[in-house]
């Protein structure tokens, strides 16, 4: 006789967490709830939020030609950062949706709407996420103190986004990339055209992700008045797509040149700018696979985002080295 096998709201397990995680093999199970409100069990946020951070700091030791031992720490600190933030930003993020969260298949098995936290104990959660990151963000100059608090005003914003607009996914490109600001500053202590310029590639990038990443809720959003671009642009997904990923790597191309200028040495040039090209082979490469009526498709190519913002450090570490 065969064991019935348990459901994801009968193991406290996620319904779009990978399989046989850390967190749910590991944790100790009066941990397991808050961990997966910080989505511990699902990886692909915290690449997301930390990629842009790297590209930042690359660009800043680029733009000057010098290299520290602090960038070491900066480099390190991105990485805590980008996971106490995204915990923090997605226990916020399920305390608002707490509802709409109850309402959607993909979603109903998360810690609030099933029942394993309360939302005052997501909210305390959440608060002591954002300390331990404030007390790293101290570490830095001011001028990075100052981004990281203003980055507040994006991350409160983003969960309300898709009540009042059909782009809620550029309001996460706002939160998302905002690392690449900061970790500039904390480098160079100030911001540079170049910095502002990656932020909006950044934000461009987001829009490709997770509109593909929206398209697995896209039925249960309609039904629940959720709005998203995946809604708005439906069998106009792909080219919309297209015009994205041609923004971001225009834009990245010249935050590059804004950074490094025509002064640079060629080589370190070329192997920058190689950057964008191979960030525009991966996204072309996710186009030819999209299907965006398969949710498994979406979420499988949504996570394959951590390589398209890999390869680019890849180029820059390259470009610091000749």
């Amino acid at each position: 006789m065969t064991t019935p096998q348990k459901t994801p709201e009968a193991t406290g397990q996620v319904a779009d967490a990978y399989r046989g995680n850390w967190v749910d093999r590991l944790a100790p199970p009066r941990t397991r709830p808050y961990l997966r409100l910080s989505r511990a069990d699902r990886p692909i946020g915290t690449w997301l939020l930390l990629l842009p951070c790297w590209w930042g700091l690359a660009l800043a030791i680029l733009a000057d030609g010098q290299p520290r031992w602090e960038d070491l720490w900066i480099f390190v600190a991105c990485g805590l950062g980008a996971w106490l933030m995204r915990g923090a930003g997605c226990t916020w993020n399920d305390i608002t949706d707490r509802d709409f969260d109850g309402a959607v298949e993909r979603t109903r098995s998360r810690p609030i709407p099933s029942g394993q936290v309360s939302t005052k104990q997501a909210a305390a959660w959440m608060l002591a996420q954002c300390l331990l990151a404030f007390a790293i963000l101290l570490s830095f100059n001011m001028a990075a103190i100052w981004l990281g608090v203003l980055s507040l005003l994006p991350v409160a914003v983003y969960p309300f986004a898709k009540r009042f607009t059909w782009w809620p996914q550029v309001f996460l490109g706002l939160a998302f990339n905002w690392g690449a600001l900061l970790a500039f500053a904390a480098h160079a202590g100030a911001l540079h055209p170049a910095a502002g310029v990656l932020y909006l590639a950044g934000i461009s990038w987001t829009l490709f992700y997770d509109t593909i990443y929206a398209h697995q809720d896209k039925e249960d959003d309609a039904l629940i008045g959720v709005k998203s671009t995946a809604r708005l642009f439906a069998q106009n997904t792909p080219h919309w797509l297209q015009l994205f990923l041609w923004l971001s790597v225009a834009l990245m191309a010249l935050a590059i040149w804004l950074a490094m200028g025509p002064a640079a040495r060629p080589l370190a040039l070329g192997l920058a700018l190689l950057a964008p090209v191979v960030m525009a082979l991966h996204m072309l490469w996710q186009l030819r696979r999209l299907d965006i009526d398969d949710p498994a498709v979406c979420l499988h190519l949504f996570r394959a985002n951590r390589d398209t913002g890999l390869l680019p450090l890849l180029f820059f570490a390259g470009a610091m080295l000749v």
